[in-house]
């Protein structure tokens, strides 16, 4: 009788164990960085924009708690602080001067007298030494965003920032397009959960992240209209084309729906 009563209870919790729920999925991409981390050191290929996108950061913040002033150059094996509280307090804007006011009618201006020719020019009247390459100028104001690649939009950007962007599935091979003019700041695959990925700034405060493509086609400092073709969509682990974009205002991730136009 007890022999059957224990054959009972271990087909009882065989049955329970058969009906216990299935484990959690396993989502794709990795969790940020732990906030303990307090330094990092520049890999080949990294830029302050793409360390200050791993960390969730102002690149701007960033470039100040390590004395870093544009176009902000790194070398391989240099360690930057993570603590912005290192960082000083941002340079108030420079004012422009004012302008002088134009002289009266009734007091002609006067003319400056030339320079004898035998003394040589000063330094304001020299010719200034040549500049280095200018950096590309960020877009003025005015412009709009727009999708980067038309698609379904099957995973959207969450409250809790699991997910920072949104990821579009195209029916097929497709090209990336900028969501907005800009200059692209990096191009490559360094950031660990991206693969191939193009970081754009549209000012000081906006950037955005095209990830996973299958083939890059700009480069860093290459400036970029709205529109313009950037990348070769890639494909997710299933197979499936799919592109993952992201917005980022301060270093924050915010959501691209609210941004995009309604399609």
């Amino acid at each position: 009788m007890a022999g059957i009563r224990r054959a009972a209870l271990a087909m009882f919790a065989l049955l329970a164990a058969c009906q216990a729920p299935p484990p959690a999925p396993v989502v794709d991409r990795p969790p940020p960085p732990s906030p303990k981390i307090r330094h990092h050191v520049v890999a080949p290929g990294e830029t302050l924009y793409a360390i200050a996108w791993r960390y969730e950061i102002d690149f701007r913040d960033l470039a100040r708690a390590n004395g870093l002033a544009p176009p902000y150059r790194l070398h391989p094996g240099q360690r930057l602080t993570l603590d912005l509280s290192r960082a000083p307090p941002p340079a108030p804007p420079v004012r422009a001067p004012a302008r002088p006011k134009p002289a009266s009618q009734s007091q002609p201006p006067r003319r400056a007298e030339p320079a004898p020719r035998s003394q040589p020019p000063s330094r304001s009247e020299a010719a200034p030494p040549p500049l280095a390459s200018p950096q590309p100028s960020l877009p003025e104001g005015g412009w709009r965003w727009q999708w980067p690649a038309r698609g379904r939009v099957e995973r959207e950007y969450d409250v809790a920032r699991t997910l920072k962007g949104v990821s579009i599935y195209p029916d097929g091979p497709t090209e990336v397009r900028a969501a907005a003019p800009g200059v692209v700041v990096y191009a490559g695959e360094g950031l660990r959960g991206y693969g191939r990925l193009i970081i754009v700034k549209h000012s000081e405060r906006l950037l955005s992240a095209y990830a996973h493509n299958a083939r890059i086609l700009v480069e860093e400092n290459q400036r970029v209209a709205a529109g313009e073709r950037i990348a070769e969509v890639g494909r997710d682990g299933r197979g499936r084309y799919r592109l993952y974009f992201e917005i980022r205002d301060n270093g924050v991730p915010v959501d691209p729906l609210a941004l995009l136009p309604k399609s």
